[in-house]
């Protein structure tokens, strides 16, 4: 088991209150899957508990790569994984597999998981420094007005967005936060499959 910083967020707070408890959030949502993957090797991460259920590797992935992607929605920039980053990892399915069946995706694993860890950490390093020094005023910028195409309309994050549609906190809160919440669940419970403990008490 590895040392958990209980004083991951012990810093000064950031001036504008909501942006300081996302930034908050976010640290402490990304320790959860630093934690996963320091706490299990590569055969917990690729283990095959049978057909129809997902491998924890596909969890972590998925979530890590649909958070890359949705950066590049928010804010623009490009996404870092692409076919260097495949190579390196080697994936036996290089997709997310948001848009995928489970069948389709539960023969993902990971190849060279300290190359999968360099890129979590690529992608969570930098979604954090954007946070920590964005413009406060940009939460309330649209990225998708109503009416919702159908691919979007029947979301998360479509559900919560106000009146105007998804704003860039809206997508903060559901595709990067909530998003990493929810597959951490799955991965403590397939955490248990493989004879490991939970993520928090």
């Amino acid at each position: 088991m590895t040392d958990i910083d209980l004083d991951l967020n012990a810093g000064p707070p950031l001036a504008h209150p909501i942006q300081d408890s996302l930034y908050r959030r976010m640290r402490t949502m990304h320790s959860l899957y630093y934690q996963v993957v320091d706490t299990m090797d590569l055969e917990h991460v690729n283990h095959f508990e049978r057909e129809g259920v997902l491998p924890i590797a596909f969890s972590i992935f998925h979530y890590v790569n649909v958070h890359d992607g949705s950066f590049m929605m928010i804010t623009g920039e490009p996404p870092i994984w692409n076919d260097e980053w495949q190579e390196r990892v080697q994936l036996t399915i290089a997709d997310h597999g948001k848009h995928k069946t489970v069948d389709e995706m539960v023969a993902q694993r990971i190849g060279d998981y300290d190359a999968y860890k360099d890129y979590q950490r690529a992608v969570f390093d930098r979604t954090e420094a954007y946070l920590a020094t964005m413009d406060p005023t940009d939460f309330t910028r649209v990225l998708i007005a109503k009416p919702y195409p159908p691919m979007i309309a029947t979301t998360y994050s479509a559900r919560c967005a106000g009146p105007q549609g998804i704003t860039v906190l809206d997508a903060f809160e559901c595709w990067l936060y909530q998003h990493g919440l929810r597959h951490m669940g799955e991965i403590e419970l397939a955490r248990g499959l493989v004879g490991l403990g939970g993520m928090t008490s």
